[in-house]
């Protein structure tokens, strides 16, 4: 993957596929190396339904992040 999509949906499925397959350790590891703050990722989605899980290291849908 030469970018990170700006698609919500398939930017949030390419993301947790990226950490899941252990291609990156941690959401910040994965921003930086296309380039990218995490902040700016974390508000882009929170903006659209999605927030970051530190527990289980994903984007979730809001209200199912516990």
């Amino acid at each position: 993957m030469d970018y990170l999509p700006k698609d919500p949906a398939i930017l949030v499925s390419s993301v947790n596929m990226l950490l899941r397959d252990e291609e990156f350790d941690r959401l910040e590891s994965l921003c930086y190396a296309f380039s990218r703050e995490p902040k700016e990722i974390k508000n882009y989605l929170s903006m659209r339904g999605f927030v970051w899980s530190e527990q289980q290291k994903q984007f979730r849908p809001i209200g199912y992040d516990q």
